[in-house]
């Protein structure tokens, strides 16, 4: 059950807006994202929303080229190597990095139950079939982690 942690609504409080913006990237159609975050009380503090466009033919979803390639169109940005991205799919954050999206981090709540494909399994940081190393991607288990890994963005 998705619900309000106010720890989370401070860590995006405590990012300095002069330096980054932030964006939302779901697979989740628009109306089911903006719910979520409402539900969060983040809505405030999100930029911009990049999402599944059901209503287009062959829209496209994260870990595919074009959805990262639409994200930085949006959100006017034309340096990879600018985008902050964490995810707890690891095969998105591979398809981040394959654009060139240097700065990623794997959300891991590995030990915890999750449903994929009808079936509960225990989340871990498996990567898909054929994925080489580690990339130099951080893992973090708790968002506010990402205090000490992307320092240069939060506010002293």
């Amino acid at each position: 059950m998705i619900k309000f942690d106010p720890k989370t609504r401070k860590l995006f409080e405590d990012i300095d807006r002069s330096k980054v913006r932030v964006w939302g990237l779901t697979n989740a159609y628009r109306p089911h994202a903006e719910r979520v975050l409402r539900i969060l009380k983040l809505d405030g503090l999100v930029d911009g929303l990049v999402y599944c466009d059901y209503n287009i033919k062959d829209f496209s979803c994260k870990p595919e080229p074009e959805f990262y390639q639409i994200a930085m169109k949006q959100a006017n940005v034309s340096d990879p190597s600018k985008c902050y991205f964490i995810d707890d799919n690891r095969g998105n954050i591979d398809g981040a990095r394959a654009q060139g999206w240097a700065k990623c981090v794997h959300f891991c709540e590995k030990g915890l139950e999750a449903v994929e494909g009808g079936r509960a399994k225990q989340i871990d940081n498996e990567r898909a079939p054929g994925a080489k190393g580690t990339d130099g991607v951080d893992i973090v288990t708790t968002l506010d982690e990402l205090r000490s890994i992307w320092p240069e963005i939060f506010k002293h």
